[in-house]
């Protein structure tokens, strides 16, 4: 089969390479997946780096989103799975950027009817963390103001969407116009160009003083501590991922306004059946949106596997809106 393996660390498209391997054979509790799409994430180009929590032994595959089929199950499994459409995180070392990846059989998400491979990976990881961010985590209540940071990429027009789901008044903020006019798009209700102005000044302004209740940020860095800046008291910060830097919490400035910094790690719910089946019933929901057309992921385009590095380089450089999805089957060239 075709796989893209990382044989030393660095900028994706500089140790990326795509070659022929033997396909991997799925391992007790665990399944093999041919491979109909990809989605890239940040992680994968933490990972070319050498840089993530993860660091598998080189060389490896990358990539986490995956959706497709079922071909082979490992002992432990039940044989009736094979042949079923399924999303799922890969298991490295054995990643999604190849023509099969192996995935753990009790972290299986369905695909229903008519929900294409390509939406399925793009929904999974940033969909269901917008969901837990704000449902769960958050506690998000009807008609309360959400600031969306990182708002153009992947996990930030996700969670533009679910936050207009459950009720909230969202303020998008982006850097450029074009990133911006995409958020406004989808569905804020205010859209902030970081290029062009003060977000704090913007957001006062636009929730009449007070701050927002919400802030989703998957950007960290200095970014937080401008959102910190302005967050209603009692508002609650949803630490998602820190493309930009890791967040320096002041924990006087969080108790002198009542404020909460709270983690947001899917991860942790994969630990035991409660778990996972809390994450079941967060998919079964947004399939449920998606086939109602309430939700749908941004897909900036679709590359082969040979499209795959530079579109990691694209990622790492912001100038990708939304997913980039990956299909074994095409050819980018």
């Amino acid at each position: 089969m075709r796989a893209l393996r990382v044989p030393r660390y660095g900028e994706p498209g500089e140790v990326l390479s795509l070659e022929e391997v033997d396909p991997p054979e799925p391992g007790p509790g665990q399944v093999r997946v041919r491979v109909g799409a990809a989605a890239l994430n940040l992680p994968d180009v933490m990972l070319c780096r050498g840089t993530y929590a993860l660091r598998p032994e080189l060389p490896f595959t990358p990539g986490l989103d995956v959706a497709g089929a079922i071909e082979a199950a490992g002992d432990g499994v039940p044989a009736d799975l094979v042949g079923a459409r399924i999303a799922g995180v890969a298991e490295l070392p054995h990643g999604a950027l190849a023509e099969q990846s192996i995935l753990a059989a009790d972290r299986l998400y369905p695909l229903p009817e008519g929900v294409d491979d390509g939406a399925g990976a793009a929904m999974l990881i940033a969909f269901t963390t917008a969901h837990v961010a704000l449902r769960r985590r958050a506690g998000l209540i009807f008609g309360e103001q959400v600031l969306v940071l990182g708002a153009a990429g992947g996990v930030g027009t996700a969670a533009i969407q679910v936050a207009k789901v459950l009720g909230a008044r969202v303020i998008a903020a982006a850097s450029g116009a074009d990133r911006v006019a995409s958020c406004l798009a989808l569905g804020a209700d205010v859209g902030i160009d970081l290029t062009a102005g003060e977000m704090v000044d913007e957001v006062l302004a636009a929730t009449g003083g007070r701050g927002v209740d919400v802030v989703y940020d998957p950007v960290g860095g200095d970014l937080f501590h401008a959102a910190r800046r302005c967050t209603a008291s009692g508002g609650r910060l949803l630490i998602v991922g820190f493309a930009g830097g890791l967040q320096d919490i002041p924990a006087n400035q969080l108790l002198y306004r009542n404020q909460s910094a709270i983690g947001v790690y899917l991860g942790a719910y994969s630990k035991d059946d409660a778990g996972r089946a809390f994450m079941s019933s967060v998919w079964f929901e947004l399939m449920d949106w998606y086939v109602a057309g309430r939700i749908w992921p941004v897909i900036d385009r679709q590359v082969g596997l040979d499209g795959a590095a530079a579109a990691l380089d694209d990622l790492a450089a912001r100038r990708v809106m939304g997913k980039v999805v990956v299909r074994p089957a095409l050819n980018s060239a």
